[in-house]
């Protein structure tokens, strides 16, 4: 399966140790998503919409609460660029 660029970049990213965090609104809902590369700094290409797609496609995944992580199907998708473009 192919993926986009934007995909890939957020693949890329959360492969070399980053994570995704969600914000939340009073009702419980997803309000906001933010990206963080393994070194604390956040990426500002991950928007609502590819963030469902990622999801959906099970690239990543969240358990007990915790940051969305690359899965292993993420990890099969993701091609290794050294300069991520």
């Amino acid at each position: 399966m192919d993926i986009s660029r934007a995909e890939q970049r957020i693949l890329h990213l959360l492969a070399q140790g980053g994570r995704i965090d969600l914000v939340r609104n009073e009702a419980g809902k997803p309000e906001e998503v933010h990206c963080f590369s393994r070194d604390g700094w956040r990426y500002a290409g991950l928007d609502m919409d590819l963030f469902r797609k990622l999801k959906r496609r099970r690239t990543i995944a969240s358990h007990g609460g915790q940051p969305y992580r690359i899965t292993r199907r993420g990890l099969q998708l993701v091609r290794s660029q050294p300069d991520n473009c």
